[in-house]
């Protein structure tokens, strides 16, 4: 029977409710302050050029003030510096990070899986978890040529339109997956983009049937994918792995015979050391 229809499925989450909603259920235990904290510094996602007191409030919807006594915060702390009005990311936020990768075994166990796997094949392999709407890479090796699509561990991708994403996607129990897709609005980075929600369903389902996904030049115009789920064993996805290559070096086909075996040993392996 189809491995990914019988296994339970996983308690990846979707679109998490607001902060104010989870205030509320959360009754006085919940630290306000720190949620807020938390959220001017995920507004710095994406920004290179720093961001201002008035931007981080537009973005944050808090008051000027309240963004003005955080970010000293956050500087005494070392996790921002300032220019003039410009704050920046300091590398001290990368130890938040840096905590949940050595914290985690799955992450610790799939590096040197992901090495053999580059090594057999000699094409790109990453592993990377559901957050939300999207994918967050926790683990990556490169091949000696450089991707196109310049990822690395802490990298961010719309779930839609990625393998990994569609295979996790694919682990979602039904009300999950109902909630993923009402939240979705799809936007077209490629002419290749399914962005259709009907058809973005269907193709999710024929993943869960068939255990593996394929992407092709749907998220960068010439990237061609694929990807399996990483379960536990107990029965439980925490995770996928995929390979990535350039259209020119490896065809659809090909693809799948070369490369979705070595995949599926991978995720094998490494459900055997995952509880």
């Amino acid at each position: 029977m189809d491995e990914m229809k019988d296994r339970l499925p996983s308690t990846q989450r979707y679109t998490p409710p607001s902060r104010e909603g989870i205030a509320q259920a959360a009754g006085p235990d919940f630290m306000l302050s720190l949620a807020r904290g938390l959220r001017v510094i995920e507004s710095f996602e994406g920004i290179r050029d720093g961001r201002t007191i008035v931007e981080l409030s537009r973005t944050t919807g808090l008051s000027r003030a309240a963004i003005r006594r955080i970010l000293i915060t956050l500087e005494i702390l070392g996790y921002v510096g300032r220019t003039r009005q410009v704050y920046r990311l300091r590398t001290q936020v990368l130890r938040l990070g840096f905590s949940f990768l050595s914290s985690s075994s799955v992450v610790e166990a799939a590096q040197p899986v992901l090495e053999r796997i580059t090594e057999q094949i000699h094409e790109s392999s990453s592993m990377s978890m559901l957050d939300g709407d999207q994918i967050v890479y926790v683990a990556r090796c490169s091949a000696s040529r450089v991707m196109a699509a310049g990822l690395s561990v802490g990298s961010r991708l719309p779930a839609y339109c990625t393998s990994m994403g569609r295979v996790l996607l694919a682990a979602l129990g039904p009300s999950e997956l109902d909630a993923y897709f009402e939240n979705l609005k799809p936007k077209a980075f490629t002419k290749k983009t399914i962005t259709s929600i009907p058809r973005l369903k269907k193709t999710i389902l024929r993943v869960r049937r068939e255990g593996f996904a394929v992407v092709d030049e749907e998220l960068e115009a010439g990237l061609r994918s694929i990807a399996v789920p990483v379960a536990t064993r107990s029965n439980r996805f925490v995770a996928a792995i995929n390979v990535g290559t350039h259209t020119s070096r490896i065809g659809y086909e090909e693809l799948i015979k070369r490369c979705l075996p070595v995949l599926q040993a991978g995720a094998r392996e490494l459900s055997a050391v995952l509880l």
